[in-house]
């Protein structure tokens, strides 16, 4: 599992090596779990408050290609 990015000192947004497809990351933190395609940015499974949601999809946006490049290195 490798932490990408943490925000207000609880939340963290992981790239889980052993996972599967489609591309995502996972929010996790402060009682939530949420799986944010890395396509489309949107939430795929889980609830958090929407601040959170959309501060994390805001970290994701501007570091998708990256992310991408990052989960096409686990699942060539």
């Amino acid at each position: 599992m490798s932490t990408k990015y943490r925000f207000r000192d609880k939340y963290r947004i992981q790239l889980r090596e052993k996972d599967h497809p489609p591309p995502h990351v996972h929010l996790t933190g402060g009682g939530v779990d949420v799986m944010l395609s890395l396509e489309t940015v949107e939430v795929m499974m889980g609830k958090a408050p929407p601040l959170i949601i959309k501060e994390a999809q805001a970290w994701v946006l501007t570091h998708q290609v990256q992310l991408l490049e990052d989960w096409k290195r686990c699942y060539p």
